[in-house]
């Protein structure tokens, strides 16, 4: 069986994949789902948070899980974490899984990928300077419309009151891959429709520009691990199942 390793996305924590865990362990699945180091932690540790070190501290993880293979899967920013682990370990990792998450080509960052689409002024507005200077909060009273407009009420008010600070350099970090290594482990995607934070026609201009073995459509929000946990933790079961054949 396998085991997954979850990685969050901006201003979240492993938590936000909790809903997931139930539904892979009954099919003998493992699930691994870490918080970043330096998510809203002190001004120095958001400030001293690299793009660099996100990828070591997955990339060790894969390294070291003692059940595979590992699927590594991405949500939102966790994208281009889980890219960086990929140059870095791509013997560890059976595949990479882009949940509604940035699939960005060698020397592109988070931050110049936002330049060069639309803007999507919805998101923008949530986005709130930290005070360090180093990091960025999101504004709570405006974060459900945004991440999560398809969610139940509850577990969305939950999950927005544990977001944290977001340390700014790794999103402006341009990505360091190659064919050779990063291009080696298969990619998978799981395209949310109704997406607010990264919406479907940036999704699919990143396939567009590096083509995955699958594409998986879910009716979701931002949140597919709170808006369809279920067909969520299906899109992974199948991808878990295509590397037994």
């Amino acid at each position: 069986m396998a085991t997954f390793v979850m990685i969050h996305g901006s201003w979240h924590g492993g938590w936000c994949f909790d809903a997931l865990r139930p539904l892979l362990a009954a099919h003998g699945h493992e699930m691994i789902a870490p918080d970043l180091p330096g998510m809203g932690g002190s001004d120095a540790e958001l400030a001293a948070t690299t793009l660099a070190g996100w990828g070591d501290f997955v990339a060790d993880i894969c390294r070291n899980v003692a059940a595979g293979p590992v699927i590594l899967a991405g949500h939102s920013r966790g994208g281009i974490v889980i890219s960086e682990a990929a140059e870095r370990a791509p013997e560890a990792i059976a595949a990479l899984v882009y949940v509604c998450a940035m699939l960005l080509p060698d020397g592109m960052s988070r931050s110049r990928w936002t330049e060069v689409r639309p803007r999507n002024a919805a998101f923008d507005a949530i986005i709130l300077p930290h005070p360090s200077g180093a990091a960025t909060t999101i504004d709570r009273a405006g974060a459900p419309a945004v991440f999560a407009q398809l969610s139940p009420p509850d577990p969305v008010r939950a999950a927005v009151a544990r977001l944290v600070a977001e340390p700014s350099a790794p999103r402006a970090t341009p990505l360091s891959l190659s064919d050779a290594r990063y291009g080696s482990v298969p990619r998978h995607y799981v395209e949310c429709l109704h997406d607010r934070t990264i919406p479907i026609a940036d999704q699919r201009a990143m396939q567009a520009r590096l083509p995955c073995a699958s594409v998986t459509s879910l009716a979701a929000d931002h949140s597919p691990f709170l808006s369809a946990p279920d067909d969520l933790a299906a899109a992974l079961l199948a991808i878990a199942g295509s590397l037994r054949r």
